[in-house]
């Protein structure tokens, strides 16, 4: 190993230093003995709390969660966008729902760009021509009906008084909202909503819904007709018509929530129950795991420069196959079986130089070892041992910034997911191929990775996160911070991150994610580092214990942690 070994260990010991410090600066998760719960916005937890209280399961739960978040966190809550649900049965049947948005029936791969064939700005993220086919509704519907055991009514009644008698807003609620001020006054009917006589909402005011709770009502008595058809489709039609978006009723019509088997792999005796293509999630958590499997993480010491070396170029590798091979799978063929092999996690970790970085122009598709071709998430974990994950999105904050005009329904920007042209980077900066082109009914590749934990086919951590293409990485960094370095659930969720995605060349890194001198050394190595990001906000369950392998607090089963830098979500359980 081209490092020395004596600096190596003064470096992990460092590390092992700092990572005590930042554990005791850490709060304790919060504990619960019947279930647990933990979202983006306090109102929508304990709705989701209330439910379990009153004998629902986990899927229940997440349903009632879902549409009280399309009220109180309108930012990336919806019924105008889509996601994903894992979920984990008691019995130990596991599913995966996939509610994501489809492309128009009248879509084509050249949408977005002009006439020399550049793409035009702001086209695939703004306005209506922005706006997938929502898949919420159909999503959420699916899930009660399979695995619920509640009536609907009981369970969107919260989310209508939201809307109809409004909830005041703390300062949480109004930093998200303030983000988007001038985007609202663009579109009268966003702004209508989100603006309080032309100017932004202040803490302790009240954010009221009237037509949402009117869409919230039709849903409630009639299901998903009540929002893809009658006069809530309608009205999402016309509106798509009246700013030159392609949405027609035939598209609404046509949609359809898709269930198939989750992607699952194991890393050092624990399950990963995972997101399958049209995700990239699961696929690109898994073989980073599998890379990782090679390396002794926690003998190497939690970020030292060895470990984080490592880390980078596994993600490095992943990134390449996920932009190049994988896409919705009605369309293309993903290459699950060499992406998920351990075979081939050894012939990267073959290629990975222990003291060098790796050059992104210079991996890709074709060279061996790979062969040529804004968000929200919450957790749930019920008293008989029900998990369930669940990302869904608008893609960037507020969507399209675009409303359903008498409808309340804020619409998505997800058709920017699509490849709109090769070699240009999305609002994500993610460099996209071929299996991610533009195709009427496609549904556009994804990075949201809600994800189960299992261990003796038990689930002992639900986790997820939003974050765009940061999302798998920071999935990525609770499993290890978990398991590798026997951090608890806040613990975990509160460590810095850092974030390789192939291209663009560097790596983000969190503030206080590296110590000077680790981060000397690995720019010696050739590592090349950007600054942080916007922050995730992950959800995250651990279930037995506080940590893996550790005791539980009296008769506490479930503890939870929510991610304390967005300011407006709760950990909560019974």
């Amino acid at each position: 190993m081209k490092f020395d070994i004596h600096a190596r260990s003064l470096v992990a010991a460092a590390a092992v230093l700092c990572c005590g410090a930042a554990m005791a600066a850490s709060q304790a998760p919060v504990a619960a003995e019947n279930g647990m719960v933990v979202s983006a916005q306090h109102l929508a937890t304990k709705v989701g709390v209330d439910v379990l209280k009153d004998g629902g399961n986990a899927v229940d739960a997440a349903v009632a969660v879902g549409y009280a978040l399309a009220v109180v966190y309108p930012a990336a809550g919806n019924l105008g966008g889509g996601g994903f649900m894992t979920i984990q049965l008691a019995d130990g049947r596991k599913t995966f729902l996939d509610f994501r948005e489809r492309a128009p029936l009248a879509a084509t791969a050249n949408m977005y760009l002009d006439k020399d064939g550049n793409v035009v700005k702001g086209a695939s993220t703004n306005g209506h021509l922005a706006v997938g086919v929502p898949g919420t509704v159909s999503g959420m519907e699916l899930a009660l009906a399979k695995y619920g055991t509640m009536k609907r009514a009981a369970l969107i009644a919260p989310s209508i008084k939201y809307a109809q008698d409004g909830f005041v807003l703390d300062q949480g609620d109004v930093d998200m909202l303030v983000t988007a001020t001038e985007d609202f006054k663009k579109d009268a009917a966003t702004g209508a909503i989100f603006l309080n006589n032309g100017a932004a909402f202040a803490p302790g005011q009240k954010l009221v819904q009237k037509d949402l709770a009117a869409t919230l009502k039709l849903i409630s008595d009639k299901g998903e007709e009540g929002f893809y058809k009658g006069p809530v489709g309608a009205a999402i039609v016309a509106s798509s018509q009246a700013g030159k978006g392609i949405i027609t009723q035939p598209d609404l019509d046509q949609y359809k929530t898709r269930e198939m088997a989750p992607v699952e792999c194991n890393y050092r005796g624990y399950g990963v129950v995972s997101a399958p293509p049209p995700s990239s999630g699961g696929v690109v958590i898994c073989e980073i795991l599998n890379i990782l499997e090679g390396y002794p993480l926690k003998e190497l010491g939690f970020r030292s420069a060895q470990s984080v070396h490592y880390q980078i170029e596994a993600m490095r590798h992943a990134y390449v196959d996920r932009n190049s091979y994988l896409g919705d799978p009605d369309f293309v063929k993903n290459p699950l079986d060499r992406l998920l092999s351990k075979d081939y996690a050894a012939k990267i970790r073959a290629v990975i130089d222990p003291a060098k970085a790796g050059v992104s122009k210079d991996i890709k598709p074709g060279v061996a070892p790979h062969e040529g071709s804004n968000t929200t998430h919450y957790s749930i974990v019920d008293k008989w041992g029900n998990a369930v994950s669940v990302t869904y999105t608008l893609n960037d904050w507020f969507g399209a910034k675009v409303t359903a005009a008498k409808t309340g329904v804020i619409l998505n920007n997800e058709m920017d997911d699509f490849t709109a042209k090769i070699g240009v980077p999305n609002l994500y900066g993610l460099v996209q191929g071929e299996a991610n082109a533009i195709a009427p009914g496609k549904r556009p590749l994804s990075s949201m990775s809600p994800t189960i934990v299992t261990k003796d086919g038990k689930p002992v951590m639900v986790v997820g996160t939003p974050g765009g293409s940061r999302i798998i990485t920071a999935v990525l960094h609770t499993i290890i911070n978990v398991i590798d370095y026997g951090m608890n659930a806040q613990e975990a969720v509160d460590a810095p991150k850092f974030h390789q995605q192939w291209l663009p060349e560097a790596t983000n890194v969190d503030n206080f994610a590296l110590s000077p001198d680790t981060r000397k050394i690995l720019e010696a190595w050739g590592q090349k580092f950007g600054n942080p990001q916007p922050v995730n906000h992950l959800a995250v369950i651990l279930v037995g214990a506080p940590s893996l392998g550790g005791k539980p607090v009296g008769k506490n089963r479930y503890y939870g942690a929510n991610d304390p830098r967005r300011n407006s979500g709760l950990a909560l359980g019974y």
